[in-house]
């Protein structure tokens, strides 16, 4: 937005000079200058209409064993996929042993993020020792966003009494044809 702010008063300030100075004749300097303010206002235009983004949580572990109960990043990544392209911006959680379960090292965000290839940005990784339920609840109720996951998070009602709202979560399954969210039995949730 700054950018595109300076773009437009430098072109601006370009094409009052070049009228000041040369009058109303066309120059090359205040083609530059016009173009500039057509390039500016298009960039603060396309910066105002761009839609905040509708987050939506992804219980990663959760998701990995939505194919036969065999951990496959492969499930996930087309669960990122159909959620992208139903509008909504996932930020995804897995525990720590992650990489051990469906390779055989550590997997942090970044390695995660070329697997996936979705944004490390929005790929987190709990620390080892510390369960992603806790973590991933907390940033859905943070955000006013959906869980997309087919635990109940029964151990954890006591402590975030949210999880018993069904309609916090998004389920769904995979199969061979590829996986599968319920969004027409889910209602929207309400957003803050």
């Amino acid at each position: 937005m700054i950018v595109s702010l300076a773009v437009l008063a430098g072109s601006l300030l370009l094409l009052g000079w070049s009228l000041l100075t040369f009058g109303p004749i066309l120059t090359p300097l205040m083609l530059v200058a016009a173009l500039g303010v057509v390039i500016g206002v298009v960039l603060v235009l396309r910066q105002r209409l761009r839609r905040a983004p509708v987050w939506i949580v992804i219980d990663g572990s959760n998701v990995l064993y939505w194919r036969d109960e065999t951990p496959s990043l492969h499930t996930v990544r087309q669960c990122v996929e159909g959620l992208v392209r139903n509008g909504w911006t996932p930020l995804l959680w897995f525990d720590a042993n992650v990489g051990y379960l469906v390779g055989s090292q550590y997997m942090g965000p970044h390695e995660l993020s070329r697997a996936l290839r979705y944004p490390a940005s929005h790929i987190n990784v709990a620390p080892k020792g510390t369960p992603a339920d806790p973590l991933l609840i907390e940033q859905a109720e943070e955000l006013g966003a959906r869980i997309v996951t087919n635990d109940r998070f029964r151990d954890w009602v006591e402590t975030y009494p949210q999880v018993a709202d069904p309609d916090l979560f998004l389920r769904g399954s995979a199969s061979d044809q590829g996986v599968s969210l319920r969004f027409a039995e889910e209602p929207e949730r309400k957003r803050a």
